[in-house]
């Protein structure tokens, strides 16, 4: 039998059926059925779920003679289902990449619990995506499985049926089923929770919980709303004929009351002539399942007493009052923000008719979470080799713990950060500064860029629409007038930079800063961060670090990375980095793959790594400087180039072998061809070409050019003399004396 059952009711949802479909059938968790349930919709449901089941033999359809509803549909996909356990899912949603991977360790890891719950996100049709704000209830730390008596916070979540993951036979044991009308999944969770011995939690996003524009069920004015009260009877019933379950009536009553607020509160489910009627029920509920023993929060007593008196007038009068109290913080909030920001650029003129201070510099870097990048690299340079120069760095409040100490930290948009902008002598950024910001005579504006471009940029993005988004080609010219600086790592990046950010500036082609670290590391710094991120000694590691598709409204790994491990063995791990341009992970984390989008630094990461898996990355360039085997998979090589446009094909000039496929790649490194004779030939020419500069020293140039004023740059090291820190397998292989296939 399948691990899972996916249970997908549909009814008129033919717009959204096969995203949802494909997303349980792109699983990288195969072990599944999906049962779909055309519940008799006058739509094309049927036929696409006869379409999936033609081409898939997971899929098991099952057409309804009559529409019957959701309850009673999910029913009837339960009566068909063999998995060990039973996971709903509306048709309108979708699941996440990986999630019933993500599910099934987490089941096996906490013993098969009865049910599992886990976090989920809405996504709108505006394209905006939210994770669920109660998601601290999820948290896995502590034991596990537990009871619902041990977190009874549990009960405050979304009550609905598709959070979570349930034990079949426990299901079928119970009797537990879904009854008809609105509001179907209340008197299902709610015992569902109570009753079970042994419940686990998944703190990771597994449902896109869509929210449409229009025709959700629950968002339209009928007064099927009134069902509600018919849920809450089965709940409090369920509760009578199970005396065990006494304890709870009175968090049970609090849930109930706060439910019918929201629905009577909601402006598009009753109708308005309906409106008095709802209360005057709500009113009854209250006093037939009040239970003492549940204080009401002191932000909510006022409605708690207006649907026990059934004041529907007076709430009326209360909702328009309130109504009007937020409109008006609304419009006393803007006009202090329009005082505060005319303050604030009153106070920037005044600081700009101050003289500007040699010896004060400012960083700031995108992309970044917290100090790092080039300009992380040569702040660090600054107060190395120019310790007279006071140095700042730009970052939000909650990135300051990483700025190093000595270092004074700018939050943006503060009286601080327009007075450094103003009277600081040294501006260094890698992307673009504050558009406000008015350039000095004598300040020194350093650009230093985010590495060696492969990709189109600046001005070559004006032929590519799906890349340069809402780019204001203007301003970005306006910005390029003021940098007096910009880095180059190479010739091809000197080239590049010159023609598509055309200006008056000077190119200083000594290198990446950021790249000093990999010329600079020791064997026991790399020994710490692999420590730190917990890779056990021996361990073959693999950075997979893709970049960002401009063609794809979300982003998501080409690769099963779970299954490549499984493919490689036991030994290989994957640190999987997402672009910094994600919100969220690239994919799960588990034995063998370990998530690290979060990490701050992302050349400790390569550090700790033996080789980089990416494909159209600038740090593939970074990376090639330490030496290591760089394996490109280039799977959508025509479709990038298309959207975003390459300024070189990487695979007829690569830095290493290249795959095509996940098999390919996973061939690769079975084989040891990652490693081998002709990779190394390839890398070397690579480094030949884009590493001629990055010999520990790059920041160190810049500095001395820049701020102390010396001309001639210190002579850079050839690569031939280079001794780049090995990672720990080369190292090993060295002491062999062999080279050992793995």
């Amino acid at each position: 039998m399948p691990r899972f059952s996916v249970i997908v009711p549909a009814y008129k949802v033919q717009a959204y059926l096969h995203e949802c479909l494909e997303s349980v059938l792109s699983q990288s968790y195969p072990d599944l059925e999906l049962i779909a349930v055309d519940d008799c919709s006058p739509d094309a449901c049927g036929g696409i779920i006869d379409e999936f089941a033609a081409r898939d033999p997971r899929v098991r359809p099952v057409h309804l003679a009559e529409n019957r509803g959701l309850g009673p549909a999910r029913n009837a996909g339960m009566a068909e289902a063999t998995g060990d356990y039973l996971v709903f899912l509306d048709s309108d949603d979708t699941l996440t990449p990986d999630a019933l991977h993500a599910v099934a360790d987490r089941l096996k890891e906490t013993g098969d619990p009865d049910v599992l719950v886990y976090d989920y996100a809405r996504t709108f049709w505006t394209g905006e995506t939210i994770r669920n704000q109660a998601a601290d209830r999820l948290s896995e730390d502590g034991p596990a499985p537990f009871r619902l008596a041990d977190r009874p916070g549990l009960l405050r979540l979304l009550m609905v049926a598709w959070n979570k993951a349930y034990r079949r036979e426990f299901v079928e044991e119970e009797g537990f089923a879904f009854p008809s009308g609105y509001y179907e999944d209340t008197p299902w969770t709610y015992p569902v929770l109570m009753t079970a011995e042994s419940i686990a939690t998944l703190d990771r996003v597994c449902v896109h919980y869509r929210q449409r524009r229009r025709g959700g069920i629950l968002g339209t004015v009928s007064p099927r709303h009134f069902d509600i009260f018919e849920q809450y009877d089965r709940v409090f019933a369920y509760v009578d004929q199970n005396p065990e379950l006494a304890r709870w009536r009175p968090l049970l009553f609090r849930r109930m009351v706060d439910h019918l607020i929201v629905v009577f509160a909601r402006r598009d489910r009753l109708p308005r002539r309906s409106r008095a009627a709802f209360l005057r029920k709500a009113r009854t509920y209250y006093r037939r399942y009040h239970a003492p023993g549940a204080p009401v929060p002191a932000r909510t007593r006022v409605h708690y007493a207006l649907v026990r008196l059934g004041l529907h007038r007076t709430y009326h009068a209360l909702q328009l009052a309130a109504a009007l109290a937020r409109r008006a913080a609304k419009l006393t909030n803007r006009l202090l923000k329009g005082l505060r920001s005319a303050l604030l650029r009153l106070h920037y003129r005044v600081q700009r008719c101050l003289p500007v201070r040699a010896d004060r510099a400012v960083f700031a870097a995108e992309g970044v979470r917290g100090h790092g990048c080039n300009p992380g690299a040569l702040e660090q340079a600054f107060r190395t080799h120019a310790p007279g120069v006071r140095t700042a760095w730009i970052s939000e409040a909650e990135q300051h713990a990483v700025v190093p100490t000595g270092t004074r930290r700018l939050r943006p948009g503060t009286a601080a950060y327009w007075t450094a902008l103003a009277r600081s002598k040294y501006l260094v950024h890698n992307a673009e500064l504050d558009r406000r910001l008015v350039k000095r005579p004598g300040q020194i504006v350093v650009q230093t860029r985010q590495g060696t471009p492969l990709k189109h940029m600046g001005l070559d993005l004006r032929e590519r629409p799906a890349a340069s988004g809402d780019t204001d080609f203007d301003e970005l010219v306006d910005d390029v007038d003021k940098w007096d600086y910009v880095l180059s790592a190479n010739r091809h990046s000197t080239l590049t930079w010159e023609r598509v950010y055309p200006g008056g500036y000077t190119t200083l082609e000594y290198g990446s800063p950021r790249n000093d670290v990999f010329q600079q590391a020791t064997s026991a710094d790399v020994t710490r961060i692999r420590e730190c991120l917990g890779i056990p000694e021996g361990a073959v590691v693999i950075l997979y670090a893709p970049t960002h598709r401009d063609y794809r409204r979300t982003q998501r790994s080409p690769l099963d990375l779970h299954r490549v491990t499984r493919r490689l063995g036991p030994r290989h791990i994957i640190l999987a980095r997402a672009h910094p341009r994600h919100a969220g992970p690239l994919t799960a984390t588990s034995d063998q793959v370990i998530d690290v989008t979060d990490h701050p630094s992302v050349e400790s990461l390569c550090l700790a790594s033996d080789a980089l898996v990416t494909d159209y990355s600038a740090i593939m360039f970074d990376y090639a400087g330490l030496d290591r085997p760089i394996v490109i998979h280039a799977d959508d090589q025509e479709v990038y180039e298309a959207a975003r446009g390459t300024y070189f094909d990487v695979r007829s000039f690569p830095p290493g072998a290249v795959s095509r496929t996940e098999d390919e790649l996973i061939d690769i490194f079975a084989t040891g061809h990652w490693c081998g004779s002709r990779s190394a030939q390839l890398r070397a020419a690579f480094r030949t070409r884009f590493c001629p500069y990055d010999d520990g020293r790059a920041a160190e140039r810049v500095v001395r050019h820049v701020v102390l004023g010396e001309t001639g740059a210190p002579p850079g090291v050839p690569l031939g003399h280079r001794h780049p820190i090995p990672s720990p397998r080369a190292a090993e292989r060295r002491s062999h004396g062999r080279g050992v296939r793995i």
